[in-house]
C-alpha cells in the first residue's frame, strides 16, 4: 500500500514538472513571437498627387494600428504637386514610428522633400536626390513666390531633423544632421556652398555625394539590405496594398471612362426630355453624374464650385426648355456653365488659378468632353429611333402607332379660341406682356403684342397663333 502511494506521488511529481515545463516553453514561444519586429512598407513609385497623399494617410493609420516598429518608404518618383508633398512630409515629421526611405533610383523635386523629412535615407547605386525647383507641367520655372515657399519648406524640413552640439575647447558649435542650406540649394540656383555647389546650378546629389554631406545614411541595392542596416532583417513585413476603392478611383478617372459617363449623362437627359414625368433615363443621368464627379473629387481634381456650376448649368437648361419660350440667354448660359464644369473638373487648376495647367491637359479635357457630348447626343438620337420605332423598336409598345394629322381633323388646342380673332374685350389683369382678358363673359390667357396693357383697358384680339391669343389696346 505504501509502495503504491509512493509510486503515485512520484508520477504526480513528474507530471507536475512536465506540465510546468510545457507551460514555460509555451510562454517563451509566445514572448519570442511577440518580440518579432514589424516593418510597414509603403511604395511611392509614381508622381506625387492627391491619390498618393490619400494612400499615405491610410498607410500610416494601418502602421499605427499594427504598432509597427519601422515605416519604410520604397521610393522612385520624379516629383509631383507641392501641396500633396507638403502634406506627406508633415505626416512623416509627426510620425511616432521611425520612418526610413529607400530611394530606388529617383527622389526628385517633391520626392526630395518627402525624403528629407524621413529619419534615415538610403539610396541605390545610380540613384539621385534633389532638383526641387518648382516648375509647371511643361518644365517651365514658376514665379519666385512659389520658389520662396519651397525654399523655406525644404529648410524647415532639414532643420526638423536636428543635429549635434559640438564642444571644442571653449567653443560650442552646432552641426546639423542635414544642412538646411543644402536643402535650399536643391531649390534655388543662387545658393553658393563652397565645395558643394556653385551659383547658377540646382543641387542634385548622387548616393556618394549624399552620404558625404549627411543626406544619405547608406547605399543599398535591395530592401533587405536596408532592413539589415536597421537591424530588422528578421522582421515581419506588411506592405500597403491599394484598396478596391483606390483601384476603382484610378479606373474611373481614365479619360475614356469619363467620356462614356458624359455620354450617359447627356443621353439620359435627352431620353428624359422625350418621356413624361421622371423615370429611368433621369436615374441613369444622375448615376452617371455621380460616378463622373465623385472619383474626380476624391482625386482632388473636381472642386465643389466646379460641380456647382455644372448643376447650375443643368438647371438653366431646364428653365430654358420648360419655362422660357424660345432659346436665348438662359439656354446659352446653361450650356456654357455645364460644359465648363465638365472640363474644369478634369484639369488640375487651383480655384481660378491655372498656373499648373498645361496645354496638353487642357486639350485632353476639352476633347474628352466634346467627344462625350457629341457622342452622347448622337447615341441618344440613334437609340431613340431604333428602340421606339413603331415597326421594329424593342420598346415600340411605349410609342404611339397612329399619326393624328391636321387633315384628319385632329387639333391640339381648343377650337373655340380659333374664332376669337377680331373680338373685343377688356383686360382683367395687367398684361406684362402676358395676362388675363375677358371676352363675352369668359376669361382667357392673352399676350400683348407691344408694350404693357393696364388692367381695365379695352382690348381687341389681333391674331391667334399656336393656341395663344395676341391682343392690342382698342
Amino acid at each position: 500500500m505504501k509502495s503504491g502511494l509512493l509510486i503515485t506521488f512520484i508520477f504526480s511529481l513528474l507530471f507536475g514538472f512536465s506540465e510546468a515545463f510545457a507551460q514555460d516553453s509555451i510562454q517563451v514561444k509566445t514572448e519570442s513571437q511577440s518580440k518579432q519586429k514589424l516593418v510597414y512598407k509603403f511604395n511611392i513609385k509614381e508622381n506625387i498627387a492627391p491619390a498618393i497623399w490619400r494612400q499615405t494617410k491610410q498607410a500610416f493609420e494601418a502602421a499605427d494600428s499594427l504598432k509597427a516598429d519601422l515605416f519604410l518608404i520604397h521610393m522612385n518618383t520624379y516629383g509631383g504637386t507641392v501641396v500633396d508633398a507638403d502634406s506627406i512630409r508633415t505626416r512623416i515629421l509627426n510620425s511616432k514610428i521611425p520612418v526610413v526611405v529607400f530611394i530606388d533610383n529617383n527622389a526628385a523635386s517633391a520626392g526630395a522633400l518627402i525624403s528629407i523629412a524621413c529619419d534615415r535615407i538610403y539610396m541605390r547605386t545610380g540613384g539621385s536626390i534633389g532638383a526641387a525647383t518648382v516648375v509647371n507641367q511643361t518644365g517651365e520655372k514658376m514665379p519666385d513666390k512659389y520658389q520662396s515657399y519651397m525654399r523655406s519648406t525644404m529648410r524647415a524640413t532639414a532643420e526638423a531633423q536636428g543635429g549635434d552640439t559640438i564642444i571644442t575647447g571653449q567653443d560650442t558649435t552646432f552641426r546639423w544632421k542635414r544642412d538646411p542650406l543644402i536643402a535650399e540649394a536643391m531649390v534655388d540656383e543662387r545658393v553658393y556652398i563652397p565645395g558643394i555647389i556653385d551659383t547658377g546650378k540646382i543641387l542634385t546629389f548622387t548616393p556618394m555625394e549624399a552620404m558625404k554631406n549627411g543626406y544619405c545614411e547608406g547605399i543599398c541595392e535591395t530592401v533587405d539590405e536596408v532592413l539589415k542596416l536597421n537591424e530588422m532583417e528578421n522582421a515581419r513585413i506588411v506592405e500597403y496594398k491599394p484598396t478596391a476603392l483606390e483601384r476603382f478611383i484610378g479606373f474611373m478617372v481614365n479619360p475614356i471612362v469619363s467620356g462614356i459617363l458624359i455620354m450617359a449623362i447627356l443621353g439620359g437627359i435627352y431620353f428624359e426630355m422625350q418621356t413624361p414625368g421622371i423615370g429611368f433615363p433621369f436615374g441613369v443621368a444622375v448615376l452617371a453624374a455621380v460616378l463622373y464627379f465623385s472619383p474626380l473629387y476624391l482625386e482632388g481634381l473636381a472642386a465643389n464650385w466646379e460641380i456647382l456650376i455644372f448643376v447650375i448649368g443643368l438647371i438653366l437648361i431646364a428653365v430654358e426648355i420648360f419655362v422660357v419660350p424660345g432659346f436665348g440667354v438662359t439656354g446659352i448660359s446653361g450650356i456654357t456653365l455645364a460644359f465648363s464644369g465638365l472640363v474644369l473638373s478634369l484639369i488640375k487648376n487651383v480655384n481660378f488659378t491655372f498656373d499648373h495647367v498645361n496645354s496638353g491637359d487642357l486639350l485632353v479635357a476639352l476633347v474628352t468632353v466634346l467627344v462625350g457630348t457629341v457622342g452622347g447626343i448622337g447615341l441618344a438620337i440613334y437609340l431613340s429611333q431604333k428602340m421606339f420605332t413603331a415597326e421594329t423598336g424593342q420598346f415600340s409598345h411605349l410609342s404611339l402607332h397612329e399619326v393624328m394629322s391636321l387633315k384628319d381633323g385632329y387639333v391640339g388646342v381648343d377650337t373655340e379660341i380659333l374664332h376669337l380673332k377680331g373680338k373685343r374685350g377688356v383686360a382683367i389683369t395687367t398684361l406684362r406682356p402676358s395676362g388675363k382678358i375677358n371676352i363675352e363673359g369668359k376669361n382667357y390667357d392673352a399676350l400683348a403684342e407691344s408694350g404693357m396693357i393696364d388692367k381695365g383697358t379695352p382690348i381687341v384680339v389681333t391674331k391667334v397663333e399656336t393656341a395663344q391669343l395676341y391682343v392690342e389696346k382698342e
